[in-house]
C-alpha cells in the first residue's frame, strides 16, 4: 500500500489513505480540505526528490478542532520556598487522509 511522509506543524507523520491523526491546530474550518506537503512517497518505488514530489498529492479533510490533555507544569527551586504550578492544553486538529497518490 502507498504511504507518504508529510510535514505539518513542525512535525513529520507517516500517513496512508483512510487514516485519521491529530496535528497541531490548522487555521482552516472543520469540513475543509487541505493539501499536506509530502517529504517522501512510497509505493512500488520511493520518491524523495523535489521533481518527483511535485507530482505527489496528499489531501486531508479536517474533521474537528480539539484540545489535548491537560499537562501540569511545576517549577521548584529548593531552599527558597519557590513553587509554581501552571497548566497547558494544546490546540489540535483531527485530520482524515482522503488521498495519497503519486
Amino acid at each position: 500500500m502507498a504511504y507518504a511522509i508529510v510535514k505539518t506543524g513542525g512535525k513529520q507523520y507517516r500517513v496512508e489513505q483512510g487514516q485519521t491523526l491529530l496535528v497541531e491546530r490548522l487555521p482552516e474550518e472543520a469540513g475543509a480540505t487541505v493539501d499536506l506537503r509530502p517529504l517522501l512517497f512510497r509505493s512500488s518505488d520511493t520518491i524523495y526528490d523535489a521533481d518527483g514530489l511535485s507530482k505527489v498529492s496528499v489531501k486531508a479533510k479536517i474533521l474537528a478542532h480539539e484540545r489535548g490533555e491537560k499537562i501540569r507544569v511545576f517549577k521548584f527551586k529548593p531552599k527558597r520556598g519557590y513553587k509554581r504550578t501552571a497548566g497547558h492544553r494544546q490546540e489540535l486538529t483531527r485530520l482524515e487522509i482522503t488521498e495519497v497518490k503519486g
